[in-house]
């Protein structure tokens, strides 16, 4: 498969179409795995309308993952509605895969639990699923309708998507992190330039990052209209996943002559931490700009930004100081196992002693539906990965986008902070 790029490399393995595999081409795949959270209650009601009754059948219960991370513990009565309505299909179908309300986000749960390997084509009913391409695994979102033919069929459709490159080098500032550099990408080329298209994150400053911050770049891929977005497959993903599962696995990697509709160099030795404005991800600002806006609440989790480094580099912010008087600092951690490491070391009780509010492992404040929810009229400086109108609560509420550094310092100035001053 030399002159393939990984997207190609994969969907190529899982094809069941006869038609050639080239950017542009329609072809049917076989899913390694699926997720969902609660969007599993839509699927559910589709498969009781299905006759006759024997035919109501996941098509592997073991290849499913589903789990609750919105809406999470139950806020309304309607919502825990769901929430057993859901339970009960687990029940009914066998999936042995299934995490309640203890574990976290979905796209922190899969990969921590060994769900997620190189080389995979997984589905998923959110549409950050682009978060397991740092894992070297084909990865994206689908609407409820073909999430239910997944889970019906284990196949799914899918366009072959053209893939780009951004070859990233340079060595990051100091608490400059790589949140800037994907809200930076979005500012200079804005969030359709990969439109259904496929992503490569390559080149020396991607090698150095950790696991978690390749996440973070998967993740807010989808933001730029990724259909995937792979970090670099080397041996750091082979040591991550190795030491969560046994199953076999081999990296996917491009061939060398692999052909990109475009690439786009990118240094970053001399970024400056970047803020995505209201009301869209490609209002990019630098934090230089934009310093000074007052705030009245801080986020700091979700998919994007929950992970232990997000939550440690805020308590070095935070340690022996005190947030701002006018400011909510609401701390959500990604999944328990975030959680567990973060009481233990000490990080929570430094960011509680300087008055944040740490909340059980889930998507929380990001969504706009609990855990944090604005007032018309009130700011907020979030980790996330969205800043739409409306987005945290009120219309007439504004969010601005940041890395965990930026939001930390900025919780503490009661204003956006450059965070390298700390």
């Amino acid at each position: 498969m030399i002159g393939k790029t990984i997207a190609e490399k994969i969907l190529l393995a899982h094809n069941l179409s006869e038609n050639n595999i080239k950017p542009g081409d329609i072809i049917n795949a076989k899913i390694d795995l699926i997720m969902s959270h609660f969007g599993t209650a839509k699927v559910s009601l589709d498969f009781n309308k299905i006759k006759p009754l024997k035919k109501r059948k996941v098509f592997d219960p073991n290849k499913i993952v589903i789990l609750f991370d919105h809406y999470n513990p139950a806020p309304t009565e309607r919502w825990a509605a769901i929430h057993d309505l859901i339970r009960k299909f687990v029940k009914k179908q066998g999936i042995a895969n299934f995490y309640d309300i203890r574990e976290g986000i979905c796209h922190q749960v899969l990969p921590e639990k060994g769900h997620v390997r190189p080389g995979m084509l997984i589905v998923g009913g959110d549409s950050h699923t682009t978060t397991y391409g740092a894992f070297n695994a084909a990865s994206c979102g689908v609407g409820n309708t073909d999430l239910f033919y997944a889970y019906l069929k284990g196949e799914l459709w899918f366009k072959i998507p053209h893939t780009i490159k951004f070859n990233i080098s340079g060595n990051l500032p100091h608490n400059v992190m790589s949140k800037d550099i994907i809200i930076k990408i979005a500012g200079d080329y804005t969030a359709e330039v990969a439109s259904y298209k496929s992503i490569e994150f390559t080149g020396k400053t991607m090698e150095k990052l950790s696991i978690a911050s390749r996440m973070t770049m998967s993740n807010f891929a989808l933001e730029l209209g990724a259909k995937f977005a792979f970090g670099v497959p080397d041996q750091k993903v082979v040591h991550w996943i190795k030491e969560r599962t046994k199953e076999p696995f081999k990296l996917v990697k491009p061939g060398y002559d692999a052909i990109y509709e475009k690439i786009y160099e990118m240094e970053v030795n001399d970024l400056e931490p970047q803020v995505s404005c209201p009301h869209t991800i490609d209002n990019v600002k630098t934090v230089s700009d934009v310093e000074g806006t007052k705030i009245n609440q801080a986020f700091l989790g979700s998919c994007t930004n929950g992970r232990y480094e997000d939550l440690e580099i805020a308590a070095k912010i935070l340690e022996g100081e005190e947030i701002h008087r006018d400011v909510r600092l609401i701390v959500t951690p990604a999944s328990k196992r975030i959680w567990l490491e973060a009481s233990k070391s000490g990080i929570f009780k430094i960011l509680i002693n300087a008055g944040a509010i740490i909340t059980n492992p889930s998507c929380g404040a990001c969504f706009g539906g609990q855990g944090g929810i604005l007032a018309p009229g009130e700011t907020c400086i979030s980790s996330s990965n969205r800043n739409f109108q409306g987005r945290m609560g009120s219309i007439n509420s504004k969010v601005y986008l940041g890395s965990p550094a930026t939001v930390a310092a900025s919780a503490l100035k009661g204003e956006i902070t450059d965070p390298r001053d700390f």
